[in-house]
Formats: C-alpha cells, sequence, structure tokens
C-alpha cells in the first residue's frame, strides 16, 4: 500500500445473501485528505460505508487499512479498528433518553476506564468545538436536526479518532446550517490532519470539502480523482449528476434492479 494511502480499496464485490450490490469496487483513500463518495440513492454508497466502517464483513484482499487486510481481521482486531475510527450516522443515532453530554460520554464510558470528571471535561469540549456548549443538559428531542447532527459528530469525535465517517451529513438540513458541517469538517482536516471519508449526494458540499471524489452508479465506481478531474470527465452518467440532470436512463436502472432481484424483479 502507498504511504499516501491510508485505505485501499481493490476489487470489492458485497452481496446481501445471494444478491450482488458492489461490484469490482476500486479506488484509494489518501491519508489526512476529505474523500468524498457520492452518487444517486441506490447506488450502493450506504453499503460501501458499511465495509469501511467494519459493519458489514469483507472477504480477504478487498479492503487494505494501514496496509493490512480488514477482511483477515480478528474480532479483536477489528474491534480495535473500530475504536479508532469515529463514525457520523445520517439520523446522529443520538439515544433519546439520554441527554447531549450523556450520549457524546457514552464511547469514554464503554471503552475507558478515565474518571468521571475527566470524561466530563472531555465532553464539554467536543461539545464547545461543534457549537453546543450550552446544551448539554438537553436531550435530541429539545433540539433541532442540525444540533441533532453536530452532537452526532461530538461524539465521532469524543475518543480522538485517526479516521472519521460521514454518512450525508447535510441531508434534511439547512444551507446555513450544512455549510457550518461543512466548515467543521474542513476544520479537522486542517488542524489535525485527520483522514475523511464523506458519503453525500450534495454537490455543492461534496465540492467544497472534497480533496477527491468517487463517484458511483449501480453499484460500480463511474469515476475517481480530484473535484477537477471529475468536474472535466469525459463520462456521460457523471456529467448527468453533475449537471442535475432528469434521468432518461430509467432502463440503465431497470437493469441494475434485474441484475440483482433477478426474478423477483421480472414478476413485478
Amino acid at each position: 500500500m502507498s504511504s499516501e494511502n491510508r485505505i485501499e480499496i481493490r476489487g470489492l464485490n458485497s452481496f446481501y445473501n445471494s444478491r450482488q450490490v458492489l461490484f469490482d469496487i476500486s479506488f484509494s483513500i489518501p491519508a489526512s485528505r476529505v474523500t468524498v463518495i457520492m452518487g444517486v440513492s441506490g447506488c450502493g454508497k450506504t453499503t460501501l460505508f458499511r465495509h469501511l466502517t467494519g459493519l458489514k464483513s469483507t472477504g480477504p484482499g478487498q479492503i487494505a487499512v494501514d496496509g493490512k487486510d480488514l477482511g483477515s481481521f480478528s474480532e479483536t482486531a477489528l474491534s480495535d479498528y473500530r475504536r479508532r475510527i469515529g463514525v457520523l450516522f445520517q439520523s446522529g443515532a443520538l439515544f433519546n433518553s439520554l441527554t447531549l453530554s450523556e450520549n457524546i460520554a457514552m464511547p469514554l464510558h464503554v471503552h475507558t476506564d478515565l474518571a468521571e470528571e475527566t470524561i466530563r471535561i472531555m465532553t464539554l469540549m467536543k461539545l464547545n468545538m461543534v457549537g453546543l456548549a450550552e446544551f448539554g443538559d438537553y436531550t435530541p428531542s429539545q433540539i433541532s436536526g442540525g444540533m441533532k447532527k453536530r452532537a452526532g459528530l461530538a461524539r465521532a469525535l469524543i475518543m480522538d479518532p485517526e479516521m472519521l465517517f460521514v454518512d450525508e451529513p447535510s441531508s434534511g438540513l439547512d444551507p446555513i446550517t450544512a455549510a457550518g458541517l461543512d466548515r467543521l469538517i474542513l476544520n479537522l482536516r486542517e488542524s489535525r490532519g485527520m483522514t475523511i471519508v464523506v458519503v453525500t449526494h450534495e454537490l455543492e458540499s461534496a465540492f467544497k470539502i472534497a480533496d477527491s471524489i468517487v463517484v458511483m452508479d449501480a453499484g460500480s465506481v463511474l469515476a475517481a480523482g480530484t473535484p477537477e478531474e471529475i468536474r472535466n470527465s469525459a463520462g456521460a452518467r457523471v456529467h448527468q449528476f453533475l449537471n442535475r440532470e432528469a434521468d432518461p436512463y430509467r432502463m440503465h436502472m431497470e437493469a441494475y434492479y434485474e441484475r440483482l432481484l433477478g426474478d423477483q424483479w421480472r414478476s413485478q
């Protein structure tokens, strides 16, 4: 693996039971950079995200992290890997019965033996980082969607991870709140040199934060490169996505669904 790359994906195929949903996915995630994975809904972004975060098992030789084969990790090695990464899920995934402070502190209670006062200080620092220092005693039901995303980000960062994975950070947010999250992501790259992977279909956000972009469609990679390389891509489907054009290629998606569902799709 190149020393410049933190993660390398080589020929990744993924299945749900007998149905293949990812087809020969290959690209690299550079260290200390923001990599954006984007594409239309249903293109396979979330499944890829699950592989990268260790939530879905990966076959040997398909994903390497720091030169080590993720698919060959023991349960102990996989648990260690998960402690090295932070994950911000699309919904924030906060526990409604806990306050924001309790939500953010939970990984420290589960994975460390730190004193309560140390945990309290670390939690307050992360709340302050995302602009929620005054809302630690609030529950998720008492705050807005954007605040939930920021609280989820604070929890993802509480263990000071080496890598951060973010799923649809701008989904459901107003433009100003979404821009604030973009700024937070860029600050993490600039101040901490963090390796960050963002899954999104929001074009403006993607081109604002990305050092490299991967465009997916129908379970495959259409293009991968710098934002400028993606803008200049010769691929018709890439241009269609970037230009937000209506989709005349419905038959292409039908072919993809038929490939996934087989006889079940043909009988509908």
